[in-house]
């Protein structure tokens, strides 16, 4: 494996359960599932190479600590956890039965139920078409849509508002191609504001997947879709996450979204009930 250590509960109650079985080794991962190591169960606790990785009493504090991911290092494990005083926000990587997801302010920035991470992102990826040409992704997080469209885009411009949610994306070994793809550019700064420096017609396609409304509302107004519609190809496509537009709230959203889009000069516009979002295109 390449990158840090990082584990969750599964992979730590894994590991006790094997132990109290008598099995002197595991195959497990020590990365969220990205490889596969061999790793033996000592009296003092699971060991590496020769080398102490933790010990039982720590494996058994990420278990009570579940769901959150810890990084593991000389021996000891601490929580991946931020929290931004200048925006009163706390960050946290949490683990799921697939990719994890950045939980901010208590929100999860990704679907977690019947749909791991992954899934949620190859269904808004699918929504919005074959990535092509220059691709605004206007909320990193992670960076997994930033990843996804990476692979065949020509050029993706990623825009994240705090670089400590950069910080937490750098340990998540799902979130490697974020930092490794040289199509990427990553950002900092808030979207609303960016945006405004970008020449017309400067994007084929835009991936707009903001927080919930309640911490991003300028990123759901009439006036940053304005400058989306401007800085968007003729013929271009918007992917607009909204929630689930099946429900009280997010059919609210989806209403609101939708009109303003048209007022922005936005045709096209229809929900993508599987991707949570709305999708519209460019004249």
């Amino acid at each position: 494996m390449t990158g840090p250590i990082i584990l969750s509960h599964i992979q730590a109650a894994a590991m006790l359960e094997a132990r109290d079985h008598g099995r002197p080794s595991l195959a497990t991962t020590l990365d969220l599932g990205m490889s596969q190591v061999e790793i033996a169960l000592e009296g003092r606790g699971i060991t590496l190479d020769g080398t102490l990785v933790l010990d039982w009493d720590a494996l058994r504090t990420i278990v009570r600590q579940s769901p959150m991911c810890f990084l593991v290092e000389d021996g000891a494990a601490a929580k991946i956890h931020r929290f931004s005083a200048e925006l009163n926000r706390p960050y946290s990587l949490m683990a799921t039965t697939g990719w994890p997801t950045l939980v901010n302010s208590g929100f999860t920035m990704h679907r977690i139920v019947g749909i791991d991470p992954g899934q949620d992102t190859q269904e808004k990826i699918r929504a919005l078409g074959t990535p092509r040409g220059r691709v605004l992704d206007t909320t990193t997080g992670l960076g997994y849509t930033a990843i996804a469209a990476g692979r065949q885009a020509a050029e993706v411009i990623t825009v994240e508002l705090d670089p400590l949610v950069l910080e937490i994306a750098r340990l998540n070994p799902w979130s490697r191609d974020l930092f490794e793809n040289p199509r990427i550019s990553r950002r900092i700064g808030d979207s609303s504001d960016l945006i405004t420096e970008f020449p017309d017609r400067h994007f084929a396609q835009i991936i707009h997947d903001p927080p919930t409304l309640s911490l991003a509302g300028d990123l759901y107004g009439g006036v940053f879709y304005q400058q989306v519609h401007r800085v968007l190809r003729p013929g271009g496509t918007l992917f607009h996450y909204v929630g689930n537009p099946a429900s009280r709230q997010g059919g609210m959203v989806a209403k609101g979204v939708i009109r303003r889009l048209h007022e922005a000069g936005f045709t096209n516009v229809a929900t993508r009930p599987r991707a949570f979002g709305v999708i519209a295109t460019r004249p």
